[in-house]
Order: C-alpha cells, then structure tokens, then sequence
C-alpha cells in the first residue's frame, strides 16, 4: 500500500500495488509474426472494452461494514468495464444457502465465478464444481481447502496484520520501561483471528521490554467492542498501547474508553474504516493508526476475472496468465498518511 499509485492504476486495492492496476495494452494472445517474443505489455488486459464475460459474484451478506465495503467495491468495478456483465447473488452467511446460488451460477455457464465463501473448508466442494465445468475461479479472501478448487485466490495478510500492529506499537513504546500493551480481538473460532495474534506476538518478541499483560476476544461488533473493552479498561487500570483487530468493533471500543475517561495509552485499529481514518486525522484521541485490510481487494478480484474470461495477463508482469495468488499489504496509516488513503475508507 505504501506504492500508492492512483486508484484508477492499482492491482492490489489499498494494497502494496492498489486495486486495478491490472491492465494495459489489449491485442490478441497469438505471438507476433517478427522475430522477436511479443511483451507481455500486448498480452495484458486494459481498461478498453474487448470479449464480453459474464462474471457470477457470490459474496457475504452485508452485515458488518467491512464485508458490505467488500460487495459495493465488486459491483462498482464491475459497473466500469462496458465489456463485464455482473450476475450477482443475494449475499449469505449460509453455507448451504450460498453453495445453491453458486450452483445456480455453474448452471447459468458464467464465465468466470468470484466466490468469497461463508466457509472456505465448507464450499471447497462447490469451487471444484465449477472448475470442473470448466468456470474458472477467483477465489476471494476466505480460501478453500484445496487449491483445485480456485484458479487464482486474492485476500488480505492476517498474520502481517498483526505484524504491522505490533511493530508500530513496538517502535512507538521501544524506549519505555516495562511497557504494557493490551489486545482487543475478533471471534477466536475463526483462524483469520488466531493469525492476527500470532502476527502480533511474532512482533513484540522484538522488543524486550514490552509485555502483553490482557487480550479479550470480541465478535467484530460495535456491541461486543464496547463491551469487552469495558471489560479490559476494568481489570487493567495502567497500560501503554492497545490494538483493535477490526475498526468496526473499535466503534464500541472508543466508546468504552470514553465512557472511562481513560486517554493515558494508544490505540490502534483494524481493516480501514472510514471513521479511524478521520480520528486519526483529528488526533484528538487515543486511536493513532490503524492496519489495513482492505475490502478493494473484491475490485481486484473482479479485474482478475475478467483478465481470466478474456484470456489475458496483467500488465507489469512478465507472465502471460494471471498468478495463482495475491496476497495484500496490510500497511499502517497514521496521521502522516492518512490523507492519501482517506477515499478508500468503508463506512
């Protein structure tokens, strides 16, 4: 995300390289008649309009900001392409629900299939179906069991996450004797969760002199946010830094905190919603920065499909097909940055 070019120039969303750099140069796959090997530059899908693709989307049902900003980012990239039809179907969190709308998608015969999954393990099924008719899939964030079961998969870095989070906090604290720092989590039966923490652990084994002395699990709530950090401001009356998995839940979590009229530590967030970013700029609280996760990754998801229903590679890449998997960059915004990624906030 650092390499911030423009949005409408980006592969990675709010990633290392942003989301729809995809695409430059658009002519046919058959190698030129010179002697020299046609650049992949001629081989790479653009923004102007080529073979028609009808892209089937199966994603969540919108019930958390986060997973809503995931669904409006894959219907307005959609909506840019004259040469993209979008079927798309009625979000679910239902596994058994959302595995009869995939298969009415293969029945439809799209042409290519981006699926984020209620259950990668439980819809593993399902994603080898379509590949086995022969619709390739781009496999969107929660990944299936089986990579025969995805032609590409693109998702954020759950354990860099909490690299990051815990590298910022441990820079900011370095020179503090017996710093503290606590962590407010997501749900801990998902393994995304389990990842940040891990990621977060690895980092502050860097810096001696910090201890994590309380971690509470939420459930990417406002509700639950304000509630566990009741819990964590009550059984820790000193500590130096907090980090938030998920800026919806730091909704309540801020709330919490002043409701406490605590402001003696820092705090940061998770994912990049718009509200943290605008607090960070304020900097007239405790929240200082916030991890990205970003939810352009379904815009990138789309340009991958598409590049896919046209046969085509991505233009920076040597390759003449697109890679099997994209990992983004969860990059650290604080108010020195923060203005460059204000737009990309999710409400």
């Amino acid at each position: 995300m650092s390499q911030f070019t423009s949005r409408r120039r980006m592969l990675f969303g709010t990633a290392a390289v942003g989301a729809g750099a995809l695409l430059a140069g658009c002519t046919s796959n058959e190698p030129s008649d010179d002697d020299e090997p046609a650049s992949n530059d001629q081989q790479a899908a653009d923004d102007k309009p080529g073979k028609q693709v009808t892209i089937g989307y199966a994603g969540p049902q919108a019930d958390h900001g986060w997973l809503n900003a995931v669904n409006v980012n894959a219907k307005n990239r959609a909506e840019k392409y004259e040469d993209v039809t979008l079927e798309v179907t009625e979000g679910s969190n239902d596994t058994a629900q959302q595995i009869g709308q995939i298969e009415t998608l293969i029945n439809k015969k799209v042409d290519v299939l981006v699926i984020l999954p209620a259950d990668g393990k439980a819809l593993t099924q399902v994603g080898l179906q379509a590949m086995r008719a022969g619709i390739p899939v781009v496999n969107l964030d929660r990944i299936f069991n089986s990579p025969q079961a995805y032609r590409c998969w693109v998702g954020g870095d759950n354990y860099g996450m909490g690299l990051n989070a815990g590298h910022y906090i441990g820079e900011k604290l370095k020179d503090k004797e017996n710093a503290r720092v606590v962590e407010l989590a997501g749900l801990d039966n998902l393994e995304l969760t389990k990842q940040r923490t891990q990621g977060f652990d690895d980092a502050l084994k860097n810096y001696p002199n910090i201890e994590k002395v309380a971690r509470q699990a939420a459930d990417f709530t406002v509700e639950s946010g304000q509630a566990k950090m009741a819990q964590l401001l009550q059984a820790q009356s000193q500590f130096d830094a907090l980090w938030n998995h998920d800026d919806d839940q730091g909704v309540g979590a801020l709330r919490a905190i002043e409701q406490a009229g605590r402001d003696d530590f820092l705090m940061v967030g998770g994912a990049g919603a718009l509200s943290a970013f605008q607090a960070i700029k304020q900097d007239d609280g405790v929240l200082k920065a916030t991890v990205l996760y970003p939810p352009t990754m379904a815009a990138s998801a789309i340009d991958l499909a598409r590049a896919l229903g046209q046969g085509k590679g991505i233009s920076g890449l040597a390759e003449f097909e697109i890679p099997s998997s994209l990992t983004l960059y969860s990059a650290v915004v604080d108010k020195e940055n923060v203005d460059q990624y204000m737009s990309t906030g999710f409400k």
